[in-house]
C-alpha cells in the first residue's frame, strides 16, 4: 500500500499547540479568561483542553493527569497546569523547560509530583510588568514569549526556590504492596498509584491476589474490559500505565465503596 502524506494548511501547521489542566471548573468564567488573555499574545494557539475538573486544590490529581499525556504531544508543545494557583500571597508562575516541551503554571510543587527528576537551572518565573499578580496575564505572557520563538531563559528571571511536594509512594516489601488510590474517573475506575515497571518489578513473575471491599481478590491482570463477563470486577493498566481496578459496564468506585485516598493490599505468592 502506497504511503499517503497529507500536506496540512501553512496557518495550521504554524500553530502553537496549549494543553491546560485546571480545576477552574466549566461552570464559571474562568477558562475565558485564561484563554482571552493567550489570544490577545496575537499567537496562532490550538487549545487543547485536558481537564478543568481536577479536584479543587489537588496538585497530586494535577500530576497524575499530566503523566499520563505529556509524552503524547510533539516536540514544542506548551502545557499549562492552573490548579492551586493561588497557594501564596506572593504566588509565582514559573516557566519550565524539560526534554522540548514547556510547562507553565504556579510555583506549587506540581511540576515536582509530575517528573522524576528535573533541571532545576531550567526553571524561570515569568515576569510581566504591571500584572505581577494577575494569573492569567502571567501565564498568557509566557505563552506569548515562548510561541514567538523565544528561549526559556527570556520568560523572566531564573527561580530562586523551586518549590517539592513529596508524593504518595506505595509501601512495598517482597510479597506485598499497600497502594494507594490516587483518581476515580468519570466512569467510577479507580486508579492506584502503582505502574507497570514498579509493579512488574515486586512481582517478579509470582501469582497476585489485589484485595480490596469485595468479596474474593482479583488474581488476574486483564488486557481490556471485555476480559471478563459484564458486571465482574478486573484489575488492568489503563492509558497512562497505571493499575486500575474496574468493572466491566459496571461502575467500580460506588459499587465497590472505594474512594480516592483508600488502601489497597496487593500480595505476591
Amino acid at each position: 500500500m502506497r504511503e499517503i502524506h497529507v500536506k496540512l494548511p501553512l496557518e495550521i501547521e504554524n500553530m502553537q499547540v496549549v494543553t491546560i489542566i485546571s480545576d477552574f471548573g466549566t461552570k464559571d468564567q474562568y477558562v475565558a479568561l485564561l484563554k482571552g488573555a493567550i489570544l490577545r499574545q496575537q499567537v496562532a494557539v490550538q487549545f487543547i483542553d485536558v481537564t478543568h475538573q481536577v479536584d479543587t486544590h489537588d496538585i497530586r490529581q494535577a500530576a497524575y493527569f499530566l503523566k499520563g499525556f505529556r509524552n503524547k504531544f510533539p516536540k514544542g508543545t506548551i502545557h499549562i497546569v492552573a490548579v492551586h494557583n493561588y497557594y501564596d500571597k506572593e504566588f509565582e508562575i514559573i516557566c519550565v523547560e524539560h526534554k522540548g516541551n514547556y510547562y507553565i503554571g504556579p510555583n506549587n510543587g506540581v511540576f515536582s509530583l509530575a517528573f522524576d527528576s528535573i533541571d532545576e537551572t531550567h526553571i524561570y518565573k515569568i515576569i510581566y510588568d504591571g500584572y505581577h499578580q494577575d494569573l492569567f496575564e502571567l501565564i498568557a505572557h509566557g505563552v506569548g514569549l515562548i510561541a514567538s520563538g523565544l528561549s526559556v531563559t527570556e520568560v523572566g528571571v531564573p527561580l530562586n526556590t523551586f518549590e517539592k511536594r513529596i508524593d504518595v509512594h506505595p509501601v512495598m516489601n517482597d510479597d506485598e504492596i499497600r497502594a494507594t488510590i490516587i483518581h476515580v474517573d468519570k466512569f467510577e475506575n479507580v486508579v492506584l498509584n502503582v505502574n507497570r515497571d514498579f509493579f512488574e518489578q515486586i512481582r517478579k513473575g509470582r501469582q497476585i491476589e489485589i484485595f480490596f471491599k469485595f468479596k474474593n481478590p482479583v488474581t488476574e491482570i486483564s488486557e481490556s474490559y471485555s476480559e471478563v463477563p459484564v458486571g465482574d470486577v478486573l484489575c488492568l493498566f489503563n492509558a497512562t500505565g497505571f493499575l486500575e481496578i474496574a468493572i466491566n459496564m459496571g461502575k467500580a468506585a460506588s459499587q465497590l465503596d472505594l474512594m480516592k485516598d483508600e488502601t489497597i493490599q496487593i500480595k505476591f505468592s
